[in-house]
């Protein structure tokens, strides 16, 4: 079952501050559920330091990201992952199966959050949601 349009957006608390790298992104689970992140870097842009994980009720990561990167984050609900890392989301499956998405983007039902980073931080910002059908 899907969760509600607003769990993937308060899952997506980024709190983003300048400090050595371009930015600092925090993910933050304020959702009753475990969630798993899934994150993919731009063509040409660094990978993070991961491109899935799962982040449990009241929880936080932080991912540092270099001047120039680009790249989207979304909220996998659902998710069912073995002992070796091998699964599957109900919503926002990168279909890698695997907990890293491994450059794989999200399926639909999903709700993406892009950004580039600039020199100065943030240049943009997108949210957006991919449904299936018309």
């Amino acid at each position: 079952m899907a969760a509600p349009f607003s769990y993937h957006i308060t899952f997506l608390l980024l709190i983003i501050t300048r400090g050595v790298s371009a930015a600092t992104f925090t993910f933050t689970n304020k959702c009753d559920f475990t969630v798993w992140p899934g994150i993919l870097a731009s063509s040409g842009s660094e990978k993070l330091d991961s491109t899935g994980f799962e982040l449990p009720k009241g929880s936080s990561r932080v991912f540092q990201a270099p001047t120039g990167w680009s790249g989207r984050f979304w909220g996998r609900t659902g998710c069912s992952f073995d002992g070796s890392g091998r699964g599957s989301c109900s919503t926002g499956d990168c279909g890698s199966g695997e907990l890293e998405c491994n450059g794989a983007g999200a399926a639909p039902p999903a709700t993406l959050a892009e950004f580039t980073l600039g020199e100065w931080g943030i240049g943009c910002v997108r949210v957006h949601r991919v449904c299936y059908g018309p």
